[in-house]
């Protein structure tokens, strides 16, 4: 028989590139000469992270070269359109693992001021306490303030763009500083300000400080109306917490079907509640959109166990929850967790993602064999698995922004 998540099993089906297949979330931006790869790629589209001050600028480069326009949008529906070449959906934001090297100053001006000392800053929120040598080992931090102000100027200047990857994660620890043997052995292919090979220090962000810098950036996204995805390690009723408030006060009121009944079959109701849902949802959108919550948000390759979905799956929620999947982090063994929360996902709440660090062949590759997993595991046919996510992939990352 062979198990559900082998690469291999089901291999002789021709896989239907020709239908459009799309990457939620990679990193091609780590290695900027992957770049030249991706017009030779079979994928329709990649939405591009960032994390880290210094790939914002590179993803704007790989943006600007390969993004998705509004001429070119339609062009990913396509079916017909065998040599559609791959376009790229930019994503600005501040990873967890990097949301110490900003500080929050938007309590008031006496605390801008005492956050503007770097020492204090690391001290305040890096746990344990660091060494004054590991402190001199790091840079100056940047203001919230700015850090949104670049965030914002990303988002005007690409009107289909994603906030991400941003997030909070228990498990990460800073790396050491850079020894001179680390500098000699450095890859300059590589984006600077990753981890690189480093071993890691004793020091972890205190989660306080990661979910203000989430926080902050979820809010922004929900000014402006875009989608965000979301990084969650060993946090993830933090994580659901932080989320919930953004949209506690918004929630959506759900009506009994008693009440419902009630409604509909009094002598002064004009209308079903199907149809008032429907009036509803309409005079909704045409409202202003910005609130204080994303409208959509993905929670990418997504750890947590199946009994966490139904919190993300409640009805009064008002933002649209999707769960994406990697071969790399989730199915990297042989995860019967995974498979069992793949199948409880709705089937239209699922996404799959690449999350690799350069476009190309393997990226592809990848992109297959998690589509074949996926497709396996919740009994799709290929094409009509393929359909459906790229419907997902549709609605998560433009929304209405598409007309049919």
């Amino acid at each position: 028989m062979g198990d559900a998540t082998s690469p291999s099993r089901a291999k002789e089906e021709a896989f239907p590139w020709h239908l459009g297949v799309f990457d939620a979330h990679c990193h091609p931006t780590d290695t900027v000469a992957s770049q030249d790869d991706v017009p030779k790629m079979k994928a329709r589209a990649l939405v591009i992270m960032s994390t880290r001050h210094e790939d914002q600028d590179i993803v704007r480069q790989f943006a600007g070269r390969y993004g998705v326009q509004r001429e070119t949008v339609k062009n990913l529906w396509d079916q017909d359109d065998k040599n559609c070449a791959t376009q790229l959906v930019p994503s600005f934001g501040w990873h967890p693992w990097f949301s110490y090297l900003t500080f929050d100053d938007s309590s008031s001006s006496s605390a801008t001021a005492e956050y503007l000392d770097g020492i204090h800053h690391y001290r305040s929120v890096l746990s344990p306490s660091p060494t004054d040598e590991f402190i001199s080992s790091l840079p100056e931090p940047r203001p919230l303030s700015g850090l949104l102000h670049q965030l914002r100027g990303n988002l005007e200047d690409f009107p289909y763009a994603l906030v991400g990857e941003v997030g909070i994660d228990r498990s990460f620890r800073l790396p050491m500083h850079w020894t001179l043997s680390d500098r000699a052995e450095r890859n300059e292919g590589l984006t600077p300000g990753g981890r690189e090979g480093r071993r890691l220090s004793p020091y972890h962000v205190q989660i306080d400080h990661q979910r203000k810098i989430l926080k902050a950036q979820l809010h922004l996204a929900g000014e402006l109306g875009r989608p965000v995805s979301v990084h969650g390690v060993a946090a993830h009723g933090i994580l659901f917490e932080t989320l919930k408030e953004t949209w506690q006060g918004h929630e959506i009121a759900v009506i009994s079907k008693r009440e419902r009944k009630r409604r509909t079959s009094a002598a002064n109701a004009h209308a079903s509640q199907a149809v008032a849902d429907s009036l509803i949802e309409k005079e909704e959108k045409k409202g202003s959109r910005s609130k204080p919550y994303p409208p959509r948000i993905c929670l990418h390759s997504y750890s947590g166990p199946r009994d966490a979905l139904r919190q993300y799956l409640e009805p009064p929620i008002p933002a649209m929850i999707y769960f994406s999947f990697s071969r790399l982090v989730n199915f990297s063994t042989r995860s019967k967790k995974a498979i069992e929360v793949v199948k409880a996902i709705p089937d239209d709440r699922i996404l799959i993602e690449s999350d690799l660090h350069s476009a190309g062949d393997e990226m592809d590759e990848l992109i297959e064999d998690i589509v074949r997993l996926v497709c396996r595991i919740k009994g799709w046919s290929l094409i009509k698995g393929v359909e459906l996510l790229a419907t997902n992939f549709r609605e998560f990352v433009f929304g209405e922004q598409i007309a049919d």
